[in-house]
């Protein structure tokens, strides 16, 4: 069968690669997009010191699952600038960069009403932007440094939208470990247990290819073996590295095949329990993956080099993986009757997202679960 992988960003990883930024701006007007904490991190003094002259200002007041009210705010702050930057820098995690690729098409859309028409009806932006946005992670679980999308909530409507088009890419994407090392437990958690998300849902996924394969799989290995370790030694810089390394994997798997079943049911967790993202996509993994077990021999394959034989046992390994990790893997610990999780899978299997995965449609409901 033949298999395509594309993915035009620009990938600069290690220690200390976040020092070629201001190399990477150049002269050019630029400006920051970050998140609140940044500076007691330490995050964005070295930032703003090396690009000097080229700064026309820092917004960083982009919150955690950022709404549509919280876009328009930093948006009237972006087209209120001296002048539109020719880069905007994204220092943070996935809701920065998220908040970053939305307020890029102000640069091409006329309105933060036509950008919203994008969100709400879900048309792809394909004009190109007229600005560069240049991605800087500081934690290691979204992947939204290589993907071309965005995810922005509703709370008010109780909606997830995404956006999405090819003009999305970041151009770079600088990804330095110790930008992570600052990460207080919860934000490595949800973050870690995200990109193991990205990995799994990767690999049960239609759209699945060798190339997405074999970052997935090492991906997964990875953060199953170091996730745990690293949450009792948080400070371990070689720890953050390869979480780092395994976050990218995952991102750049993911950024072709999209995610699958997981996320799909995720969103209503976020929505109506404020869940963090990674602890709503991962709690029901082990669910999904009992459901992905024997679909195809290509993905047993995959499954098996990450959980070992017998395979059967794949998602009691999950589950102990998770539960150690202190998730609770059971549709009723987030409040949901045996009803409620039948609504709710039958909604996320019949969504877009739902539709990626490589299984048949029905009920993922299992005894036993």
């Amino acid at each position: 069968m033949a298999a395509r992988f594309h993915n035009p960003v620009d990938v600069r990883f290690g220690l200390g690669v976040s020092a070629s930024l201001a190399e990477l701006v150049g002269d050019r007007s630029c400006v920051v997009l970050t998140f609140a904490e940044a500076g007691y991190l330490g995050l964005l003094n070295t930032t703003v010191e090396s690009l000097g002259g080229c700064l026309l200002g820092v917004l960083d007041q982009v919150p955690a699952n950022p709404d549509v009210q919280d876009l328009e705010t930093i948006w009237q702050a972006f087209i209120h600038l001296d002048q539109p930057p020719q880069v905007v820098v994204a220092l943070g995690g996935g809701s920065v960069i998220d908040t970053a690729k939305a307020i890029c098409t102000a640069s091409s859309a006329q309105s933060f009403h036509q950008m919203m028409n994008h969100l709400t009806q879900g048309l792809a932006v394909e004009e190109r932007l007229t600005c560069e946005l240049v991605a800087v992670p500081t934690t290691a679980g979204t992947g939204s440094e290589v993907t071309p999308w965005a995810t922005i909530w509703d709370k008010a409507a109780q909606k997830k939208y995404s956006l999405q088009g090819p003009a999305l890419w970041p151009v770079r994407a600088l990804v330095d470990p110790r930008l992570s090392q600052g990460c207080p437990a919860s934000v490595t958690l949800s973050s870690g247990l995200d990109s193991l998300s990205h990995a799994l849902e990767a690999l049960w996924n239609r759209h699945h290819n060798p190339v997405s394969d074999a970052m997935a799989v090492e991906a997964a290995k990875t953060i199953l073996r170091v996730l745990p370790v690293l949450m009792t030694d948080l400070g371990n810089l070689g720890l953050r590295t390869e979480m780092a390394r395994a976050a990218l994997l995952a991102g750049l798997a993911f950024s072709n095949t999209k995610t699958a079943l997981a996320h799909a049911i995720s969103y209503d967790l976020t929505l109506r329990l404020g869940l963090s993202h990674g602890l709503a996509c991962s709690f029901c993994l082990p669910a999904v993956l009992e459901r992905a077990l024997g679909l195809e021999a290509s993905r047993d394959n995959c499954l098996a080099a990450i959980f070992g034989d017998p395979l059967e046992q794949a998602a009691t390994r999950l589950r102990a993986f998770l539960n150690q990790l202190g998730v609770e893997t059971s549709f009723v610990a987030y409040g949901y009757d045996s009803a409620a999780e039948a609504a709710l899978l039958d909604q996320a299997i019949m969504s877009p997202r739902g539709q990626n995965f490589l299984g048949p449609l029905g009920s993922l409901a299992r005894s036993g679960r």
